[in-house]
């Protein structure tokens, strides 16, 4: 992975300040690989920052197998990860050294802090063997954001490589693009726009600092980024903060994935884009497929509203039925199955299973709901399982989630169980109107609606919604 041929360019510009060349770049790979010096296993707590890019492009480059895991992760969950997994090595930002050092895993005194570099140290964790590792094991992710769930995504050095290569292609990346860190870098799509920008030679503009936060802003102007990202989430806030209205002149490219915009709130950014000259392109992806698996191409984003696209040069998609036969009749609702060779190995939920190979042998069944127009362009419709039964009814929720948000411009998550859905909302002056409004749109009897006014919809460090939280407000 990755020859960095332009050695004097910046790479890496820090919001504090720090630059770090390719060239530098390489340097500190040799002299942290010194350290680890063999494949193994190794856990980095990822920031946006100089050093957890250090620690990533060093596992890449010389095989070594890292696990991100995000650097805010409760110290519990982590405990139990390295119980579980027992990596040989552990990366982190150095003001998490004593956190490190206070884990109940560690109490036997053998983890040693052996090398420090930019803001990060590396520990030797002390557990004796190391894990057997399948030999194009490149990474794991964790498909959960900010949870400790023990279930990884393994991912390979094919896998890796053909999804940036694709995305360098159909978004025309160049060495002279500047993308500014919008997501955290352990979720698959912050990771691909780190993946993609070092192979095309461009520059990373790292913080950790959110859309909300004028330093973002500060940091956006003076380093004339080029570039960034956003799930639906991220979009939503634009959209409050009036982004069309900002002075962000060296901004050419938008991308959204992580899920399905409203079609007023893609219809709006497209507009912006085709008003002022720049590019909007709304892809579609999960971690299973490394990252992207569609695109929706900038001059389709207006016509095109609520699609997520073609598949990515390499990738074919098709529908299939509930007895598993090929759709072919446009606007037809079937499970979208993708084949392509950025389709990840499999899942790893224990320490024994990062010896396995290809379990999926390039086609992953994604779990998402869709459809295609005459034109062959892709439409997500719901998930295979954000469905409740009501009084007989299929009910999808995510397409009640995108109905309430239309017609409100409100935060909304539905979830609940057969026979009773539960609308979660942050407005209480609208919760008896959203009610009758839902029951009015799917002509089902309002008893099944329950509105629940809580101070905030939960979301992961992607800024997905968690709705495993809200079961706790069932029956209230």
């Amino acid at each position: 992975m990755w020859e960095f041929n332009n050695k004097e360019k910046i790479a890496l510009y820090q919001d504090d300040g720090k630059t770090l060349s390719y060239g530098q770049l390489d340097k500190e790979v040799e002299s942290l690989f010194k350290h680890i010096n063999r494949r193994c296993l190794c856990f980095i707590l990822t920031t946006n920052t100089i050093g957890s890019i250090i620690s990533y492009v060093t596992c890449l480059k010389k095989r070594v197998v890292p696990a991100l895991i995000s650097r805010n992760l409760d110290v519990t969950m982590l405990d139990t990860l390295i119980q579980n997994y027992r990596p040989a090595f552990i990366m982190a930002p150095l003001n998490m050294k004593d956190d490190i050092y206070k884990l109940d895993v560690f109490r036997d005194g053998k983890l040693e802090s052996i090398y420090e570099f930019s803001d990060y140290v590396l520990f030797s964790s002390g557990f004796i063997e190391d894990a057997k590792l399948y030999d194009d094991l490149a990474l794991l992710l964790t498909t959960s954001g900010s949870t400790g769930s023990p279930k990884f995504v393994r991912q390979s050095y094919i896998n890796i490589e053909s999804n940036t290569k694709s995305i360098i292609e159909y978004l025309k990346i160049d060495d002279k693009e500047r993308a500014i860190t919008t997501l955290p870098m352990n979720y698959t799509y912050g990771l691909s726009i780190i993946n993609t920008h070092l192979q095309a030679g461009a520059s990373l503009l790292l913080t950790d600092k959110t859309l909300m936060q004028k330093g973002f802003w500060d940091f956006f102007k003076q380093e004339k980024a080029t570039s960034f990202g956003g799930v639906p989430y991220t979009y939503e806030m634009l959209d409050k903060l009036k982004v069309y209205k900002m002075d962000i002149e060296s901004l050419k490219t938008m991308t959204q994935a992580g899920g399905k915009l409203t079609p007023e709130l893609h219809e709006k950014f497209a507009k912006f884009a085709e008003n002022t000259g720049r590019n909007f392109v709304v892809m579609y992806g999960q971690c299973e497929a490394t990252a992207r698996m569609a695109y929706l191409p900038a001059d389709q984003a207006v016509l095109k509203k609520g699609s997520m696209g073609i598949a990515i040069p390499g990738g074919s998609f098709k529908l299939i039925d509930e007895k598993g036969q090929q759709i072919t009749t446009p606007h037809t609702t079937g499970e979208l199955v993708y084949e392509g060779a950025n389709v990840t190995l499999g899942y790893a939920s224990t320490l024994s299973d990062l010896s396995k190979g290809d379990e999926r042998n390039g086609i992953l069944y994604t779990g998402d709901m869709a459809q295609f127009d005459e034109d062959g362009y892709y439409y997500i419709v719901g998930r295979k399982k954000r469905f409740l039964k009501i009084y007989g009814n299929r009910v999808n929720l995510d397409e009640v989630d995108r109905l309430i948000k239309g017609k409100f411009e409100t935060e909304v998550a539905c979830a609940g169980v057969d026979d009773c859905m539960y609308i979660f909302l942050t407005d209480k002056a609208i919760a008896s109107e959203v009610a009758k409004f839902v029951s009015e749109k799917t002509r089902l009897n309002p008893a099944a609606f329950k509105t629940v006014v809580i101070d905030e919809i939960p979301k992961n460090d992607a800024g997905k919604t968690t709705y495993k939280e809200l079961e706790k407000y069932y029956d209230v």
